[in-house]
């Protein structure tokens, strides 16, 4: 579920979730979606992470305790068959992202975003999410899709996130949620050298990986 965006820079820190990082999560996700029905809950969240931990991430800012980075927000993502997306009221396990035996889906989907409060305004929530875009990009996916629910979907928009409004969603987004997705660029392949640049030598060949 992605909610609202914020559109300033900040040098906060981005690092994969990590074990010890739940209970602020879970408690980001409760106070950002529970009085609107949306919350998944403490296993529901895990089965996305442990579908793709590398897809995973927090947001760490130095007010932590005991002088450790205290996590600001979060961003759970993993890969997806285009067109589709997790069912809030149920775990991923035993029916999860994969497009079929032996597949990889070719997206990424951004499931769930949230910044806490006392951070937003500061563009935390794009560099998130940019973030993820790059993730996705160098690992070969080809597009990247979210939820937008109560109504965000308007601010998606301005980032080239196309609104699929026929895509039918589970019940459990509620009524105002529409899937949304946008086309991921290639990565570049390496220029090819300037006329002033040293010429390649006979085995030089750009890689692809």
């Amino acid at each position: 579920m992605t909610d609202a965006l914020v559109d300033a820079p900040t040098d906060l820190r981005i690092r994969l979730l990590r074990e010890e990082d739940w209970d602020t999560v879970v408690a980001l996700e409760e106070r950002a979606y529970a009085a609107s029905g949306l919350s998944e809950g403490r296993e529901a969240l895990r089965s996305r992470h442990r579908a793709s931990p590398d897809t995973c991430f927090v947001l760490e800012h130095p007010d932590g305790q005991d002088g450790q980075g205290g996590v600001g927000g979060y961003l759970l993502a993993l890969p997806y068959p285009l067109f589709r997306c997790p069912d809030l009221a149920r775990s991923e396990d035993g029916h999860g992202a994969g497009a079929g035996a032996g597949e990889r889906p070719t997206n990424m989907h951004a499931h769930d975003l949230v910044v806490a409060e006392e951070l937003r305004g500061r563009g935390l929530s794009l560099r998130m999410l940019r973030h993820l875009e790059e993730t996705a990009r160098t690992a070969g996916y080809r597009s990247v899709s979210l939820v937008a629910v109560r109504g965000s979907h308007v601010l998606w928009t301005t980032l080239g996130y196309h609104a699929r409004p026929e895509i039918d969603l589970p019940e459990s987004y509620g009524t105002r949620a529409v899937y949304m997705a946008m086309p991921l660029d290639p990565v570049p392949s390496r220029p090819l050298p300037h006329p002033t640049d040293p010429t390649p030598g006979p085995h030089s060949r750009a890689e692809v990986g």
